[in-house]
């Protein structure tokens, strides 16, 4: 649990440094630590469901739902964004 507070939270700073970024090089360079830290999440959020530790089922599923939007949505930030260098 406390890895997950601790990539997630990571995942929003670097979130809005990436949005502070002095270049395109930073930009992407910031939304790709986000994306990392989103995809620890997940892992971390997948594993909790998946050895039933929690009995929130129904929420880690929903979590891990959300997760997978986030990932998909900086996975094309940072594709895009590569893209137009």
């Amino acid at each position: 649990a406390v890895q997950i507070i601790r990539s997630s939270s990571s995942a929003a700073l670097n979130y809005g440094e990436a949005q502070g970024a002095e270049s395109k090089k930073d930009f992407i360079h910031k939304s790709s630590i986000v994306l990392k830290e989103l995809r620890e999440t997940h892992i971390s959020l997948k594993l909790i469901k998946d050895s039933k530790i929690s009995s929130e089922q129904s929420g880690l599923t929903r979590l891990i739902d959300e997760c997978n939007q986030l990932v998909a949505i900086f996975h094309k930030t940072v594709t895009t964004a590569k893209s137009r260098m």
